[in-house]
């Protein structure tokens, strides 16, 4: 998985491309927590994710907590279908802000 991290302002757009599985998650919830203490937004654009096991649900609920902790807003945006079904299902996507298709705003 690889991530590339756009920082406007207080807002942190990171775009994530690939899977988020075993394996992987414990070296992406440290990039995106090191955001949390300088951005109030930070927002996972999952266009480009492709896969998600259970341990990639509870990386991106871990990221919540933290990030409310710590005053800052995690939104997702561009959930594909497979992500959002899985999601879904876990009544994991209700937690999340939820930022429309191809309309992430950096304020």
């Amino acid at each position: 998985m690889t991530i590339a991290v756009e920082r406007s302002g207080d807002c942190a757009l990171v775009r994530c491309r690939g899977r988020l599985v075993a394996g992987v998650r414990d070296d992406f919830y440290s990039e995106v927590r090191q955001l949390f203490p300088d951005c109030r937004r930070v927002v996972l654009d999952l266009a480009e994710l492709t896969h998600m096991d259970s341990l990639g649900i509870g990386t991106l609920v871990r990221l919540y907590v933290s990030g409310k902790s710590a005053g800052c807003v995690l939104e997702l945006a561009n959930v594909g279908k497979p992500i959002r079904q899985l999601l879904g299902i876990t009544h994991v996507l209700s937690v999340f802000g939820s930022v429309g298709e191809n309309c992430i705003r950096m304020h």
